[in-house]
């Protein structure tokens, strides 16, 4: 079976996980608020981060197949945690789309293509997605 992460714990609540076909490292740590030191990505982070970027990705995808011109696009993303039990219970995300001469048709296909995303289908249902899209 083939891999394509592999993560290693490196003691004080921290990990290093490397994507092996691009040999790309990133580290988690435990945010303040849960006994760690928040210096970094906490592992629910990076599925807030994951959702915003699958979305924008798609996007642009969509828009390379269909000849549309993909203005510069980034994302502002807001996670809520519950304490009991302690889990993602919400996640805000700002889609802003810089200067752009989208068609009302091309933001709606957007739109679309964001929010059926495969991070999207794949959370949680009780996981509460609010999405802004900004033009």
């Amino acid at each position: 079976m083939s891999h394509k992460i592999e993560s290693s714990y490196l003691g004080e609540l921290r990990v290093s996980s490397t994507h092996l076909a691009s040999d790309t490292e990133i580290i988690t740590d435990a945010p303040v608020d849960n006994n760690g030191k928040g210096e970094s990505f906490s592992p629910t982070d990076l599925v807030a981060t994951a959702l915003g970027t699958c979305m924008i990705t798609v996007m642009g995808i969509y828009a390379d197949k269909n000849g549309i011109l993909m203005p510069n696009v980034y994302s502002r993303t807001n996670k809520v945690m519950s304490s009991r039990p302690r889990k993602i219970s919400k996640l805000k995300i700002e889609i802003i789309f810089n200067e752009n001469q989208l068609s009302n048709e091309q933001k709606q296909s957007l739109k679309e293509v964001a929010l059926n995303c495969p991070v999207a289908k794949s959370l949680h249902p009780d996981i509460q997605q609010e999405i802004e899209f900004i033009f």
